[in-house]
């Protein structure tokens, strides 16, 4: 389901396109499809800004030429994976470690469609998934109890080994679980990121355009109230 869902946002990207790189199982299916597409010679001038170094390093791998974000803001198209995609397209992300990257990247284009499959919408976001919170390294134990205050049950990310997993940015993920998910994402975000030491959190909220859902009985691709119309009727700009 999560190639399907690829192959469905690979349709949206066209020739001279700057394009937005996501991170994760399902962008790796559309990094290996865009990369087929650029060596056959079926797109050309599309120029990527990954979201995180596994996302670049696939990106080298399959021939994808990349730029930096700030020379090539605004980027026509962005393509991600979510971990939970709530009613309104509202989502949840970063359980890849690339929350920061990956928001900058959402909010610096024209239009963000999300790839994933059926098991990721949700009725209410934090239900299955944790909100992912990336916080300065310094003291960050400090922030347990604010969280705790919000109702979550916040747990440092570590690796294997129990040692603190830091992102590409060199920051530590808190990630928040609410065991009856969030009845107001929206006043739980500006709490958390008005916090001094809190960078970012995996919440993103109103920035999903679009979203192609692959599910059993095939392909769902959602429109975000108020969003752009789809590329095919849009053309890339």
């Amino acid at each position: 389901m999560k190639r399907a869902a690829a192959a469905e946002a690979l349709s949206w990207v066209r020739s001279g396109m700057r394009l937005g790189l996501g991170t994760g199982s399902t962008m790796a299916h559309f990094i290996h499809l865009l990369g087929e597409r650029i060596r056959d010679g079926a797109l050309s001038g599309v120029v990527g800004v990954p979201t995180s170094i596994q996302t670049a390093d696939r990106a080298h791998a399959v021939g994808i030429p990349l730029g930096p974000l700030h020379e090539l803001a605004p980027l026509d198209l962005t393509v991600d994976g979510a971990d939970e995609v709530g009613p309104r397209l509202d989502l949840i992300k970063g359980l890849g470690g690339a929350l920061l990257r990956e928001k900058m990247v959402a909010v610096a284009s024209r239009r963000f469609l999300v790839v994933a499959d059926e098991s990721k919408r949700v009725q209410r976001l934090g239900t299955r998934a944790p909100v992912p919170v990336e916080v300065a390294t310094f003291a960050w134990q400090i922030h347990f109890p604010f969280l705790e205050s919000l109702g979550a049950r916040p747990v440092l990310r570590t690796h294997t080994d129990g040692a603190p997993s830091p992102t590409d940015n060199g920051n530590y993920v808190i990630d928040c679980f609410f065991p009856s998910g969030l009845p107001d994402p929206a006043g739980v975000d500006a709490e958390i990121r008005g916090r001094v030491g809190v960078v970012e959190t995996g919440l993103f909220l109103g920035l999903a355009s679009h979203a192609v859902i692959a599910g059993e009985d095939g392909l769902t691709v959602l429109k975000a109230t108020g969003g752009p119309p789809p590329l095919s009727e849009a053309g890339s700009r």
